[in-house]
């Protein structure tokens, strides 16, 4: 009997799809192709998936819909139509559904708690509580009927993000600025009430007048709107939301394991990003907690896979994750055609500049020496991460032993806020001797979606990966399962006695690179001194009048 093959959009904002068979998932973001973060869209991802896959749209037996909302989608109004789909085979799935599949299906416990915790899903939802078991995923608890969308964690945070100065997509800055600031200083006044697992936040408003409201009803001092990390007020703003965020969070984990009598939790929701939250909910003795990588609504189209194979098949897919690795994999022609600047390739340059490239028979040997010796490299290998953390596949590389590479990287290729923390990319073994015991390794440790403290006098041989409250957003990094990026580490350490490298995404303000094309071109636009892509490296040739350095 032939196995379904079924497919995932979302129709939201982080767009994209994914497919799912018996043996293969692959999932992207749209914003990866079309180059726009954030983008809503799923019709070039949902190419490049059946195109990954080998498979054709008449071979897709189910594709399941997520968006915002009041209600899910109506299958006639996902736009499926146009493409021949009959609306027999569109599922609407719910939103924060949809997130407790992706949190479930891809952990390691067989049984969970499942806590979905983002800005907004539909009918309301901004807290989801549900039992996981492989007979189902069954909802048990929400957010207080009636309760406005404003009083939900997530869109309290989204409300501080954009106060101060941000798009509420970029609350990872506001989790970084917290630490420069006091949770108490602007005001005592609480933020959250928390009721089991329901949750009464003290906004009335969303977005930035809700936090310029509840400031002039409390007296609280968050300092003018739209100050960017600039000035104390602001960090002790994000100090104090992010404070009360993880005693809410914290609270309400101990609710939701408490109704479903299922001690293994699982997250997801945009919240669930927070890696600082998420560290303070595995202290308070959530030690199995699970955060599926990607997490937030870039996560959307591969849970409605899930749902959707589930449907198709009346099995609860189980597909634990071991590494973000849901893109495809480019073979040497398709490297070379971008090397070569073919137009095939897809290349688009923005900036052109004379570079030289080779094979290389131990990419990872080469790469390690080269980030020993200062420089600055760009590493595309294998297929890309479907999450926000760049985690081996697509990300710049620099040396963790001085602050001079992390000011580096952010003034020639980044161009990101100083306040911001870069992370260390750590082989699993050498996790006991550099982290606290509090911290031990974790199932959030292979995604970055955690913030072990180092020991001190760990700390302060790589500057450039520890942020200001001592901890670091580290990957540990499995030989197991990330085989050539452990090669790389290893040799640094080698090199260097020193098991971590610094590693961020591969980008600059636009989306993580996804095709060798993409990766060549950012190449170019910053000052990046050198490229591995799968076995080729290229580097940046002296500046000459006429030209580009080719392979010789």
């Amino acid at each position: 009997m032939r196995r379904p093959a079924v497919a995932g959009i979302n129709l939201g904002h982080d767009g994209g799809a994914a497919i799912l068979t018996e043996h293969t998932i692959v999932a992207i973001g749209e914003e990866r192709l079309n180059r726009t973060r954030y983008s809503p869209g799923w019709q070039a991802a949902l190419l490049y998936c059946l195109q990954a896959a080998g498979l054709t749209l008449a071979d897709l037996d189910l594709i399941g819909v997520s968006g915002l909302g009041h209600t899910p989608p109506a299958p006639a109004m996902t736009g499926l139509r146009h493409l021949g789909i009959d609306e027999r085979r569109v599922l609407a799935v719910d939103h924060h559904l949809s997130h407790a599949y992706t949190a479930y299906s891809l952990s390691p416990h067989e049984k969970a708690t499942v806590l979905v915790v983002d800005g907004a899903g539909n009918a309301g939802d901004t807290e989801t509580v549900y039992h996981a078991t492989p007979a189902g995923i069954v909802r048990v608890a929400a957010a207080p009927a009636g309760r406005p969308r404003a009083g939900g964690i997530g869109a309290t945070y989204e409300a501080f993000t954009n106060y101060l100065g941000w798009h509420e997509q970029e609350a990872g800055k506001v989790m970084a600025l917290a630490a420069y600031g006091s949770p108490n200083a602007a005001t005592t006044e609480p933020l959250f009430d928390v009721d089991g697992a329901q949750v009464r936040g003290r906004l009335n408003l969303t977005h930035q007048e809700g936090v310029a409201e509840f400031a002039a009803r409390t007296g609280a001092d968050f300092g003018p709107a739209g100050g960017r990390g600039r000035g104390l007020a602001g960090a002790d703003a994000a100090a104090y939301l992010q404070h009360h965020t993880e005693t809410a969070l914290v609270r309400l984990a101990g609710a939701a394991i408490a109704l479903t009598g299922e001690p293994r939790l699982a997250m997801a929701g945009g919240v669930a990003l927070n890696c600082v939250a998420n560290e303070a909910v595995r202290a308070s003795g959530a030690r199995d907690l699970f955060v599926p990588p990607p997490a937030s609504d870039r996560g959307q189209a591969l849970g409605n896979a899930l749902a959707a194979w589930h449907r198709a098949t009346g099995e609860i897919p189980r597909r634990p994750v071991h590494a973000d690795s849901f893109g495809r994999t480019y073979s040497d022609a398709e490297i070379e055609a971008a090397l070569r600047r073919e137009p095939a390739s897809g290349l688009v340059e923005r900036r052109r500049c004379a570079f030289s490239w080779r094979g290389d028979a131990d990419i990872a040997r080469t790469a390690a020496q080269m980030v020993a010796e200062g420089q600055l490299v760009g590493w595309h290998q294998g297929g890309s991460e479907l999450g926000p953390r760049a985690l081996g596949h697509r990300c710049i590389l620099a040396d963790p032993r001085t602050v001079a590479s992390r000011d580096t990287l952010n003034t020639r290729v980044k161009h990101r806020e100083g306040f911001r923390p870069f992370a260390p990319a750590v082989l699993s073994r050498a996790a006991e001797d550099w982290f606290t015991p509090l911290s031990a390794p974790s199932l959030l440790s292979p995604f970055m979606l955690g913030a072990p403290r180092l020991h001190p006098v760990r700390a302060d041989l790589v500057p450039a990966v520890v942020h200001v409250d001592g901890t670091a957003r580290a990957q540990l990094v499995d030989p197991d399962h990330e085989p050539l990026f452990a090669r790389l580490i290893t040799e640094f350490h080698r090199l260097t006695g020193v098991p971590m490298v610094l590693c961020t995404s591969f980008n600059d303000t636009e989306p993580i690179v996804e095709t060798p094309a993409h990766a060549l071109a950012t190449f170019q636009a910053t000052e990046l001194d050198a490229l591995c892509i799968g076995d080729y490296l290229a580097e940046k040739a002296p500046s000459r009048q006429n030209g580009i350095h080719d392979r010789p």
